[in-house]
């Protein structure tokens, strides 16, 4: 029986759920309602990690609740236990190599960046072909990059913290199992995210350059990847963050 449903003193854990989802409504509520940039592309940008933030929080006030009883015997354990053992290696591996990449594009979009019609700096691709030059905007430079790398520090920092806590506190290790997986999808979706996003602003800009040549067809492959994979692990992580237990195996 998933341990988010066990009943009979062991856990109070009947309404962890809806206050995981609580934190989820709350980020998407803050996004509603409030304006973190006049622009729209970079607005969504802050939202990511503002969505992300509430979650991880939603998360904590679930674990906080879920205590032993007063009247049940607890037992130390003998074997410490560690993160790795409750956060799963898959879905932690995946993300973090996403992370990897998100930063290695927005590295090179930095440094390729230029200003844009405007004259504001680092928003446009600026590309010499023989018929002439072109601006290509928008591009992810480094306007963009402030909220993406400043959402995704602050991302992994609440996420590492929240593991911390789900793996020293006392309880079930199931709980703990399903509690990890969740914030590793809530972390997971601050990463996929824009990376999403940033593959597929570059992959159109690229696409939209007149003299392509073999390595624009390279590197339009390579970010329509990164887009697809992205998508699918964004996808795949809301539905760790919202049903954590139906992908955990629950020991008898």
């Amino acid at each position: 029986m998933p341990a988010a449903a066990r009943t009979g003193g062991t856990w109070r854990v009947g309404v962890e759920t809806p206050v995981r989802w609580a934190g989820v409504a709350g980020g998407l509520a803050a996004n509603a309602l409030v304006t973190f940039s006049s622009e729209p592309d970079v607005d969504l940008l802050y939202g990511v990690p503002v969505f992300g933030l509430c979650a991880l929080a939603g998360l904590f006030a679930a674990d906080a609740i879920a205590r032993r009883e007063p009247r049940w015997l607890r037992a130390a354990d003998v074997v410490p236990r560690r993160i790795r053992d409750y956060a799963p290696r898959s879905l932690t591996t995946a993300s973090a190599a996403q992370a990897v990449a998100l930063l290695v594009l927005l590295i090179v979009a930095a440094a390729t960046a230029s200003a844009d019609s405007d004259g504001r700096p680092g928003r446009a691709l600026s590309v010499t072909c023989p018929a002439g030059t072109y601006l290509l905007s928008p591009w992810p430079g480094p306007h963009y990059a402030v909220p993406v790398l400043g959402g995704l520090t602050l991302g992994t920092a609440a996420c590492a913290l929240l593991l911390r806590r789900i793996t020293a506190r006392s309880g079930d290790d199931d709980q703990r199992r399903i509690n990890a997986r969740a914030a590793v999808g809530a972390w997971g979706i601050m990463v996929s995210a824009p990376l999403f996003a940033v593959s597929a602003t570059m992959g159109l800009g690229v696409l939209s350059v007149p003299c392509g040549g073999a390595t624009n067809s390279l590197a339009i492959s390579g970010l329509a990847l990164g887009v697809l994979i992205s998508a699918m692990t964004a996808g795949h992580c809301l539905c760790v963050l919202l049903l954590p237990q139906a992908y955990v195996k629950i020991r008898p």
